[in-house]
């Protein structure tokens, strides 16, 4: 499926991704990159769009998803007319089900922009670019590749992080008591200050809402973060490397998931390369990828494994997390000094008691 906007841009594309992702018959698998382009059939001077697909598994037949997909927009503000060029706060539309084809109601699957329009062409390529248009016979790189040649540049807008909008909106948005980022979100947490006895419309309070949304959008911005979008190709030939590469100290904040309340500390990472190295910054963000969600932290330690070994091929890799839990410290047994230390090793470093010695002689 495709999302678009021109009004509000910064926020109503991510906000829509984010929506998409809370839907409980909606598992988004992939989401492209932001493009940004000139729209289409408008006046010179309408506003360029954003756009970007999304890969997502559904069992809601097409009519049905559709009916979803147009809430997500009514609660975005989008106001439809009589005019197709009208700018839009937000626009979702599908673009292939499976290999379905098939015409509905003043629509079609294959969506046929597919075929014709550039800006649609290039997200669908880059969230699946194997894709076969059951009608066409071609994948969806073919098709973005034949309209590329021919049609106005669309480009990528690496400063759209779909993952968060929180890193796309200035404070100064904000000013006014009447901003709004997340409604839902908003609101359910307004209804938490009254639930604990709290008055919302209190000075300290009234903007509250606003601004645990934010936070609560930066602290789980790992689930709309893909390993791909983060490594970002920043894979190198190892010009003969083969010794250990040890990063320490590597700090992450996450949250437990049973008591949603913060564990943070440092990991270390290593690996034995085979032939590849991966940039030093990129460990650093492997790691905030699965942090930045509801975790144990056994099980972050071993997504930061597993994807570890799935990007680089090593011989092996070991991770060490030490973390403190204020889930324990704050609650609970109250325990102001305990830490939790988890270890995951794959290849070499689980099955060789020497490499996996050195290892944890380096994590001191």
């Amino acid at each position: 499926m495709l999302a678009g906007s021109n009004v509000d841009k910064e926020r109503c594309l991510p906000e829509s991704i984010r929506q998409l992702r809370r839907h409980p018959d909606i598992d988004v698998r992939a989401v492209s990159t932001c493009f940004e382009s000139s729209a289409v059939g408008g006046p010179p001077d309408a506003p360029e769009f954003y756009n970007a697909a999304a890969l997502v598994f559904t069992k809601l037949d097409p009519e049905s998803l559709r009916r979803e997909l147009r809430a997500i927009e009514d609660q975005l503000g989008r106001i439809r007319t009589d005019d197709p060029n009208e700018p839009r706060t937000i626009d979702l539309d599908i673009l292939m089900y499976d290999d379905l084809v098939a015409d509905f109601d003043g629509w079609s699957l294959p969506d046929p922009d597919i075929a014709n329009q550039l800006h649609v062409a290039v997200p669908l390529a880059d969230v699946a670019p194997r894709w076969v248009h059951p009608v066409l016979g071609r994948t969806a790189t073919e098709i973005a590749d034949d309209l590329a040649a021919s049609n106005p540049e669309v480009i990528p807008n690496m400063a759209i992080k779909l993952s968060t909008p929180y890193t796309t909106r200035a404070i100064d948005d904000f000013d006014d008591t009447e901003g709004v980022y997340a409604p839902r979100l908003e609101a359910l947490i307004r209804d938490q200050l009254l639930e604990i006895g709290e008055d919302p419309e209190r000075e300290g309070l009234v903007r509250t809402p606003l601004r645990v949304a934010k936070a609560m959008d930066f602290l789980t911005s790992g689930y709309s973060t893909s390993l791909e979008e983060v490594v970002n190709d920043a894979i190198f030939d190892a010009e003969g490397a083969s010794e250990m590469v040890v990063v320490r100290d590597v700090e992450y904040y996450s949250m437990c998931e049973h008591h949603m309340l913060p564990f943070f500390g440092k990991a270390t990472v290593a690996y034995l390369p085979k032939g590849k190295i991966i940039g030093l910054s990129k460990i650093a963000r492997i790691v905030d990828v699965y942090a930045r969600r509801l975790q144990v932290q056994e099980r972050l330690t071993n997504q930061v494994a597993d994807a570890m070994k799935e990007i680089l091929d090593p011989h092996g890799v070991g991770v060490v997390i030490e973390g403190k839990h204020l889930c324990m410290m704050m609650r609970g047994v109250q325990k102001q000094d305990s830490n939790m230390i988890t270890s995951a090793m794959r290849g070499t470093f689980r099955t060789d008691p020497r490499t996996r010695s050195e290892f944890l002689s380096f994590t001191g």
